[in-house]
């Protein structure tokens, strides 16, 4: 019979992994995020959707939807952009060590573009260009999304900093997927190639619906287990 996986410390100290590759590290993180906020997110509030919609991308898919769907895709875009960009500073250990209470502030407003880019995502998820793929794991991300930005402040609520920590991972792992979708999904597109076959967008657009936070996940485990935070384990 199968059994919930139940969450088990690692370790009774939490480690702090240091030196230059965990600086590249969320360096690398934080650039990418910024990159892909004024990217990906800033255009749709400079220019309209239909002036953005005259080059392949998101807004073309989007231009002729009603306009509640419009609208939760610009909520939805506005409050991933801000956890994006914003989440990233979280796990920079000097503002934690040297200005706590600009952290917990930072840390409100990012679990609310959280709250809100989950809400927005739920909406237009059923109009995903990648049918019920897109449909079921948009939803999906949507929901952890929201669902992982909870228990994160629930935790930290009650004091537990451990666990508060180890959902942060896990929900800005999930916020990173704004970035990874970019990265897999030009990938895929060109994978064909390696074969001798045409780029194909449909059949890589459609796996991006999971690939895009499935492995952000498994990478946010490893962390927390290397960091020695609470983390989910199979019972053996």
């Amino acid at each position: 019979m199968t059994r919930l996986i139940e969450p088990v410390r690692t370790g009774t100290a939490i480690a702090r992994p240091g030196g230059i590759r965990s600086r590249i590290g969320w360096t690398f993180v934080l650039l990418t995020a910024i990159a892909i906020v004024a990217y990906g997110a800033v255009p749709y509030f400079t220019a309209s959707l239909e002036a953005l919609a005259e080059s392949p991308g998101l807004a073309a898919d989007y231009v002729g939807k009603p306009p509640l769907i419009q609208a939760a895709l610009y909520v939805h875009i506005a409050g991933g952009a801000t956890a994006l960009a914003l989440g990233a500073l979280q796990f920079w250990r000097g503002l934690r060590a040297r200005a706590p209470r600009v952290h917990r502030w930072i840390g409100r407003v990012y679990l609310v573009g959280v709250a809100v880019g989950s809400l927005g995502g739920l909406v237009i998820a059923p109009t995903s260009s990648a049918g019920f793929v897109g449909f079921f794991g948009f939803t999906t991300l949507a929901v952890l999304w929201l669902v992982t930005g909870w228990r994160a402040y629930r935790a930290i609520r009650r004091g537990d900093v451990p666990t508060h920590r180890a959902w942060m991972i896990r929900n800005y792992a999930l916020t990173y997927s704004a970035v990874t979708l970019r990265i897999w999904l030009p990938l895929l597109v060109f994978a064909p190639l390696l074969f001798g076959q045409t780029p194909d967008f449909e059949n890589a657009y459609a796996a991006v619906p999971f690939i895009a936070w499935l492995p952000n996940l498994l990478v946010a485990e490893w962390l927390i287990r290397r960091r020695g935070l609470p983390s989910y384990r199979l019972p053996v």
